[in-house]
């Protein structure tokens, strides 16, 4: 086994989840993970019955406000298995929030754009979604960008710098 020393800066070993940036893909994912679980529940999902597999024609509403189907829940259970997986890895941690956050921006500008009634609306998203796809595509970037700043050494004691 390699001593901390003989490792150097530029070999760091990582931990599972050690680093902010990290902790806070694995938070992302967690949260992803549960909004794709609470898609399918009744009662935390609205309209249940009415879910589509795919499609603006879908009228559950995920806590009565979010319009969600079985693909979209499906998306939000990969996307959250992703973010834990990637917590591994401070570099893999760096890219899932950098990336997902341009894709949540991406999806913000598309349900901007396309009619909430159109066929092209096949994820589906209504209004509450395209804010909430702004807000976690900005957070995710920031995050992404600005815990990455530096990349985190470890001391001769073991501990996180």
């Amino acid at each position: 086994m390699a001593t901390e020393s003989a490792r150097g800066a530029n070999n760091y070993t990582e931990r599972y989840a050690e680093t902010p940036l990290q902790k806070a893909a694995l938070i992302f994912g967690i949260v992803f993970l549960l909004v794709g679980i609470l898609g399918f529940i009744p009662g935390v999902t609205t309209n249940i019955d009415t879910m589509m597999f795919a499609g603006h024609e879908s009228e559950a509403l995920l806590l009565g406000i979010f319009q969600v189907s079985i693909f979209h829940n499906l998306v939000h259970l990969l996307f959250g298995i992703l973010g834990v997986w990637l917590a591994a890895r401070w570099s893999w941690s760096r890219w899932y929030l950098i990336i997902g956050g341009v894709i949540y921006l991406v999806l913000w500008l598309y349900g901007l754009i396309v009619d909430e009634a159109s066929a092209a609306n096949f994820v589906p998203m209504n209004d509450a979604d395209d804010w909430l796809h702004l807000i976690l595509g900005i957070a995710m970037i920031l995050l992404g960008v600005l815990l990455s700043r530096r990349m985190p050494t470890r001391t001769a004691e073991g501990s996180v710098s």
